[in-house]
């Protein structure tokens, strides 16, 4: 299965968020929408979650 990443880098943010989450698709959509609510004040809503799963990529080989 391949897996998949999100890097919070990518997106500025008032915090400076260096986090970037590993998985499968699933693990990482729904871990990232708990970090966007949990730590950048997000409503977890399907047009977040959809925003996020369009920012998903392939994971490099160190982290798959």
């Amino acid at each position: 299965m391949a897996r998949k990443m999100i890097d919070c880098r990518k997106v500025p943010s008032e915090i400076g968020c260096t986090l970037t989450i590993a998985g499968t698709e699933d693990e990482v959509l729904d871990a990232a929408v708990a970090h966007a609510v949990a730590k950048h004040g997000h409503e977890d809503t399907p047009e977040l979650r959809e925003m996020l799963r369009a920012g998903l990529e392939a994971a490099e080989p160190a982290l798959a």
